[in-house]
């Protein structure tokens, strides 16, 4: 079997930068096996697969280990396809996924996601701190992932994890996040429990990161960097129970795999 294969740096207006996901349409279902064989054969942080639903798509996502049940960049990345090459005629396009419907619509040269708002709350871990190397001045979490605030974008930049130690958390994922230099606030994102040692540009955190950093400093629009090796730029928006992100997509990669 023949099947279309994309590879798109998501959150970025050039390649080599952002986040690349792997982009995979289909005409129905595969088995669940064969979809998270081809996910760790790409090897990257997330394959999304994606089939027509009416006018929508159906849309699920692998990582190399495991299916997940919310991914920003990828669906940044199959929105950017539909957009461009499968459907430019359209200006958005609906995905119904495990968390319910996102959309993502055409804006210039970017794409707008709605997304749902996550509001992280308090929370207690003296594992965290060992497994970060230093104390956040604040921990929270939200239903997936911890959210551990530093003073300083240096304190981000400088950040080196130990792996072992944060794929035994009892959460899955890990934003770290502080004040930005030049952009409101930064974040890295760190996932060794979901075979993901960092993601290079994380769309989910900023589900959780958008509302935190809009009460914080008590404005709607926020201008984000994720500062990975790669690196990644969005616009979050909070409205209400949902967040819009923006952020760019460049292709880089068209071909077939055969399973």
């Amino acid at each position: 079997m023949e099947i279309p294969l994309y590879q798109i740096d998501a959150f970025t207006g050039r390649v080599f930068g952002g986040n690349p996901a792997a982009v995979c349409p289909l005409k129905s279902w595969l088995p669940d096996k064969t979809m998270q064989a081809i996910a760790a054969e790409n090897n990257l942080s997330e394959t999304a697969f994606f089939v027509p639903k009416g006018e929508d798509y159906d849309l699920r996502w692998f990582t190399p280990a495991v299916e997940v049940d919310l991914c920003g960049h990828a669906t940044l990345a199959t929105g950017a396809l539909v957009l461009s090459k499968l459907a430019p005629s359209r200006s958005s396009a609906r995905f119904h996924t495990a968390s319910g419907v996102l959309e993502v619509l055409k804006d210039g040269d970017w794409f707008a996601m709605d997304f749902p708002s996550w509001e992280a709350k308090p929370a207690k871990s003296t594992s965290v701190a060992v497994a970060l190397g230093r104390a956040p001045i604040e921990l929270l979490s939200n239903r997936r992932d911890y959210l551990a605030v530093f003073e300083r974008e240096a304190d981000i930049r400088v950040m080196a994890p130990d792996f072992e130690k944060l794929g035994k958390l009892d959460r899955p994922g890990m934003i770290v996040t502080a004040p930005g230099d030049q952009v409101d606030f930064v974040s890295r994102f760190f996932a060794p429990g979901l075979g993901i040692q960092e993601d290079p540009v994380t769309g989910s955190a900023h589900c959780a990161l958008t509302p935190y950093w809009s009460r914080r400093l008590g404005k709607a629009t926020l201008n984000a960097r994720q500062i990975s090796a790669r690196g990644g730029e969005l616009v979050c928006e909070q409205r209400g129970e949902r967040v819009i992100m923006r952020g760019r997509a460049a292709f880089y990669l068209e071909g077939t795999i055969n399973v």
